[in-house]
């Protein structure tokens, strides 16, 4: 079971799960699947409780580190960084909008009558803060810690951050598997699953094809600044992407991104800090399935998500993920809060979120990889046009 992958893991306690629902309903057996609903209540309170420490522990310490390094070169790459994860969020909106409501039928997902499975008992374990207060307080944490020089503070965020991560990866993410397939066997009981699957993959073909998208029009902007074929700067760029897709990691992914940058032409200074800092705070391919995924399960739940709705979102989407750690899955789980707050997605959409993201974060993490090669294409371009316009006025200026 350790050798299982997340993915396969997944899938494994989604069919198991799926199956003692199925069974239990056509038998009329409830203790099972009260059992099972009993352990998703109680994990579903602790990853609340946890919610605002990732929060906290993932955001003050990114804050706090990229406003120690100085340089245009940062807020350059962060400013487009961050361009091109909204424009990924608003056109996973705009083709959401138009493509979903026509291809789901509302009240697909959660309105089954499984839910009046009820647990044998339920532990409350109250957040400390809500979601919004955590990333107030992140925020001008890490702000304020970026400004002061040796901070002691600083130190104890970045051992927060690993008591935090640890949780993270020792606790919650080999525990979502189970929890997931519990909350599929309470949601199987009716014996409408099999309706909410077949939603959830028009919903995948939806956003695989919209990430292929969004690579091709980063790289036709970058094409056309570098005055080279598109197609053929993403050619350079597949063995990242094949090792994003077997990685799950954009971290683990960075040599393998270094190098085939380098067949770009990009500078070696610019590519030594675009690519490492892009891993990290480059996030399209997860903002485009975390919005698809979330107006899909808001369809099928009857809801329509609006302009308004999903706007603030994705703005906030854009900084959260900045904190995600490079493991699978951490992009979800940065977003758990959001989700919760934003969109007010209690713990049978979060698990559903889990699941859908999961299932597909090798190619969210491969399309967040292939678009730091455009990235770096148009910071050297910015970087050094400037620098060849300096040293032109020096010419001039000495003649």
């Amino acid at each position: 079971m350790k050798k299982l992958s997340l993915v396969k893991k997944i899938f494994l306690f989604l069919v198991l799960g799926i199956s003692i629902g199925l069974l239990c309903g056509v038998n009329n057996i409830q203790f099972p699947v009260r059992i099972l609903a009993t352990f998703s209540g109680l994990f579903a309170s602790f990853l609340s409780f946890v919610i605002p420490l990732i929060i906290i522990g993932f955001i003050i310490p990114s804050i706090a580190t990229l406003g120690n390094k100085s340089g245009k070169g940062l807020f350059i790459t962060t400013i487009i960084a961050y361009t091109s994860t909204l424009i990924a969020g608003f056109l996973a909106y705009l083709v959401g909008a138009t493509v979903l409501p026509k291809l789901i039928n509302g009240a697909v997902a959660l309105s089954e009558t499984g839910q009046a499975i009820e647990p044998y008992f339920n532990i409350e374990i109250p957040p400390i803060m809500n979601v919004m207060s955590a990333l107030t307080l992140a925020f001008i944490l890490g702000i304020g810690l970026s400004r002061i020089k040796n901070s002691t503070m600083l130190s104890v965020a970045e051992e927060f951050n690993e008591i935090v991560l640890m949780i993270v990866t020792k606790i919650i993410i080999p525990i979502v598997p189970i929890y997931i397939g519990c909350v599929f066997a309470k949601l199987s009981y009716s014996g409408e699953i099999f309706n909410t699957l077949r939603s959830f993959g028009i919903v995948y073909l939806i956003l695989f094809l919209l990430q292929l998208v969004y690579i091709v029009i980063q790289y036709c902007i970058a094409g056309a600044v570098k005055k080279e074929n598109p197609f053929k700067l993403i050619k350079n760029m597949i063995p990242a992407y094949i090792t994003a897709v077997g990685t799950q990691s954009s971290a683990a992914t960075i040599p393998v991104t270094l190098e085939c940058s380098r067949k770009h032409g990009i500078s070696e200074e610019v590519l030594d800090f675009v690519i490492p800092l892009g891993a990290t705070i480059h996030l399209a391919g997860d903002t485009i399935t975390l919005v698809i995924t979330s107006m899909a399960v808001m369809y099928m739940n009857g809801q329509t998500p609006t302009f308004s709705m999903i706007i603030p979102f994705i703005f906030m989407l854009g900084i959260t993920m900045v904190a995600a750690p490079g493991v699978p899955g951490g992009g979800v789980m940065a977003a758990l809060g959001l989700l919760e707050s934003m969109l007010g997605f209690g713990a049978v959409e979060k698990s559903i979120m889990i699941a859908l993201h999961a299932a597909q974060d090798s190619f969210g993490t491969a399309t967040n990889v292939t678009g730091d090669g455009a990235i770096a294409i148009i910071v050297d371009y910015i970087i050094n046009r400037k620098n060849d316009d300096i040293q032109e006025n020096e010419e001039c200026i000495n003649m």
